[in-house]
């Protein structure tokens, strides 16, 4: 799009969130988020199969690849960015990629550069859609906390494990122990291996997650001049549905599409589209 031109309003995007574990998509028409998808992530699918697995996904709800305006992502997988990026370009759609020098935010961190893209843009909707200061805990793959300063910067986070990760190496690194439903159990003391299990996962991955956005929360309330209330504290991320991630105290919002809506006001922002409108997605 020249810059000469006529400002074009994008219709249909298509949101991609490339993880390490899966790969979301988002369909937004005329703003509003219209439905979404998950596939598991394949580094080594090729840019044919990538692009059979998107138009597969967007076939479930009436919609074909070629009825796209335009393509929003953020990758943390090189491979998929590399084929997302090629599907695109023969297709000749716009194509918007998150990153630090794509993002409209201030990034105070020693390396922005090594800012995951997913981070920047949950930054981006938490202080848009929620407000700022502002803490994003995102339950993913890895457990990442993310700090919205009250200028809107990105100003740092923490990196965890994710819940799923140390049960997959707990299964795979120990002989006895048996891969277990993500259920809380009745009691903290378990009698038996499954219990046990499910206590030290679901109420241990209670307390580091509720500890340290306690601790994230009182750093960034100290860095802006405000009562630690007062940081928005939203959580995001594949397991923010669940009961127990639902039974953190001092939640303000859970929304499992924040990196989504970030990706479509990313686009209306830099790219001409449309803006995200709330509650209708």
């Amino acid at each position: 799009m020249g810059s000469g031109g006529p400002r074009i309003i994008l219709a249909m995007l298509l949101a991609l969130d490339i993880g390490n574990t899966n790969v979301t998509i988002g369909l937004f028409r005329a703003g509003a988020l219209l439905a979404t998808r998950r596939a598991a992530t394949n580094p080594r699918a090729t840019t044919d199969e990538l692009e059979l697995l998107l138009d597969g996904l967007l076939r479930l709800d009436g919609i074909a690849l070629g009825d796209l305006d335009a393509i929003a992502m953020a990758s943390v997988v090189p491979a998929v960015s590399v084929a997302i990026e090629a599907i695109a370009e023969r297709r000749d759609r716009p194509l918007i990629v998150a990153g630090p020098g794509t993002v409209p935010l201030a990034i105070r961190v020693d390396r922005p550069g090594d800012v995951g893209a997913d981070r920047l843009v949950n930054a981006l909707a938490a202080g848009r859609l929620h407000g700022t200061p502002a803490v994003v805990v995102d339950f993913g793959t890895a457990t990442t906390l993310d700090c919205v300063a009250a200028d809107g910067a990105y100003v740092g986070g923490a990196i965890a494990p994710g819940l799923e990760l140390g049960l997959e190496a707990l299964a795979a690194r120990t002989a006895k122990l048996p891969r277990i439903e993500l259920r809380a159990p009745d009691r903290a003391i378990g009698r038996d291996t499954v219990s046990a299990m499910q206590s030290g996962t679901i109420f241990g991955y209670q307390a580091l997650a509720a500890g340290l956005l306690e601790r994230v929360r009182r750093e960034l309330a100290d860095a802006n001049g405000v009562a630690p209330a007062e940081v928005k504290a939203i959580l995001t991320g594949g397991l923010s549905a669940a009961p127990w991630a639902r039974a953190l105290d001092g939640i303000d919002a859970i929304d499992p599409d924040l990196t989504l809506k970030g990706l479509a006001i990313l686009h209306a922002e830099v790219g001409g589209g449309e803006a995200l409108k709330l509650g209708l997605g």
